[in-house]
């Protein structure tokens, strides 16, 4: 069960009304809580687990990679995570392959297995899951399989419009100051881990 901890209100003053990505993109933020704590033994840490949603191009990508330089994260995208998995025409990948194609999406367990593995390669704790879940179905079988709950919830929300257009012009928008800006917002979410 999530919780609404925090809403970021928008970029920028209403009185530029031609920079629509800096005044409407804002992002919500949530944060997990259970009924049951779980305290961690020395043997098994609990990961600090945040999810990153939003649209494409609605600037996760590019955040998530400030939040790794910043603060150590893993970054696991679950769109490069199957990708990645039907590049390698591995059993699985042929099936994803199969579904993408039926136009069906992809079983939330065996997007879940992918991300799991991913973690359990990774000698880091803190992980950013990027575009999942996208259902609350991927959502239950995320804490069924891997157990536990995200400790934050990052909601990147922008006008379809603007995503069109940064997806459009990705190699072609130089949005240093925008992405900044975000990311400031975002920086004092996670500040506590750089301690």
């Amino acid at each position: 069960m999530w919780r609404r901890a925090a809403s970021l209100s928008p970029l920028a003053s209403r009185s530029k009304p031609s920079k629509l990505c800096q005044e409407a993109c804002t992002f919500k933020v949530w944060e997990s809580f259970s009924s049951e704590s779980e305290i961690p033994t020395p043997s098994r840490v609990a990961p600090y687990i945040t999810f990153v949603l939003g649209g494409p191009g609605s600037g996760k990508g590019t955040q998530c990679a400030k939040m790794v330089e910043a603060f150590g994260f893993t970054h696991v995208s679950a769109g490069d995570l199957l990708r990645r998995e039907i590049a390698s025409n591995s059993a699985y990948g042929s099936v994803i392959l199969g579904t993408i194609r039926e136009g069906k999406i992809v079983p939330s367990q065996v997007t879940v297995q992918l991300i799991q593995k991913e973690m359990e390669s990774s000698d880091n704790d803190k992980f950013l899951i990027d575009g999942f879940p996208r259902s609350e179905q991927n959502r239950e079988a995320f804490e069924r399989i891997i157990g536990t709950e995200p400790s934050v919830v990052l909601f990147f929300d922008c006008p379809e419009q603007e995503m069109v257009k940064r997806v459009l012009n990705r190699n072609q928008i130089n949005a240093v100051g925008t992405v900044d800006d975000i990311f400031e917002k975002v920086r004092p979410i996670f500040a506590a881990l750089s301690k």
